[in-house]
């Protein structure tokens, strides 16, 4: 082995450039009801220093059921006009009808869901409820655990917000932190219960993109530190162009015969936002 030259390696980065841009900036047509957003932290070199930066995945389904990566991008992951970029970026490409935007709680993002898509937000479950835990003893966490899980059995939003206050209020009296969590993150934690009931089990985290973010966590960790984030574009790109190919040949992610129920209005805004006063 003699090496690869420095004309060979421009000439193979040159040629995975225009497959990921292409793929990264492809139109999108028809109507995705459902987006998933996640963020990967990386780091790479920036004017001399090392700084920590959010690759942020998109994720979509269709209403033939069928998912595919929509998007990828990089910035600070807290700010808003970061946020309404991407989503602005996102909607230029043809992503339309969009009812429910399921992620992380980032600063800014809830805003700009509003103001961009006019969709309903849902706070991913599992990062919630350890958001949750982090006001209780870590010996009381499986029964609180238990508890607010109450909430997530029931088999319409109706009964799952009774649960989810009645549950509230009897933790209030030991943990009046926890109780006023989860007054403010009840119309955010219960959002998918409006939903279709076939579609819940993945629409109430970001689970689902979890084997993807380790894949592309997997393929970051090699390189380390990136020189630049075209770099991260290229790489992370790749990662989930190849991915996205894979999911083509699968079946449906999701049943389309719920998807005919996505036309009932979801959740009333006057819903979201009136909560029912608790006991001191």
């Amino acid at each position: 082995m003699t090496g690869i030259s420095k004309s060979s390696v421009s000439k193979l980065c040159k040629d995975i450039d225009e497959r990921v841009n292409a793929f990264l900036k492809r139109p999108l047509a028809g109507d995705w009801p459902y987006l998933w957003l996640d963020a990967t932290y990386l780091k790479v070199r920036e004017g001399g220093r090392i700084v920590s930066v959010a690759a942020i995945i998109a994720v979509a389904v269709n209403t033939d059921g069928k998912r595919e990566i929509v998007g990828l991008h990089i910035g600070p992951s807290e700010a808003e006009p970061f946020w309404t970029s991407f989503l602005r970026d996102l909607v230029r490409r043809g992503l339309t009808g969009v009812k429910l935007v399921v992620s992380d709680a980032h600063e800014g993002l809830k805003a700009a869901i509003t103001r961009v898509l006019g969709a309903t937000w849902q706070r991913c479950r599992v990062h919630a409820m350890g958001n949750a835990l982090a006001y209780v003893a870590k010996g009381q966490h499986t029964m609180v655990a238990a508890a607010i899980r109450q909430a997530f059995i029931q088999p319409d939003h109706d009964s799952a917000v009774q649960t989810w206050r009645h549950v509230a209020d009897q933790l209030r009296a030991r943990w009046p932190k926890l109780g006023t969590f989860m007054d403010d993150a009840e119309a955010d934690v219960l959002a998918y219960m409006a939903f279709p009931a076939q579609h819940r089990t993945k629409l109430h985290s970001t689970n689902p993109l979890e084997r993807l973010n380790k894949e592309v966590k997997r393929r970051a960790d090699v390189v380390g530190i990136f020189p630049n984030e075209d770099s991260i574009v290229r790489l992370i790109g790749a990662v989930l162009l190849e991915a996205n190919d894979e999911w083509q040949l699968q079946h449906r992610y999701m049943q389309v015969e719920a998807m005919a129920d996505l036309n009932t209005p979801v959740i009333e805004e006057e819903k979201t936002i009136q909560i029912t006063p608790r006991a001191a």
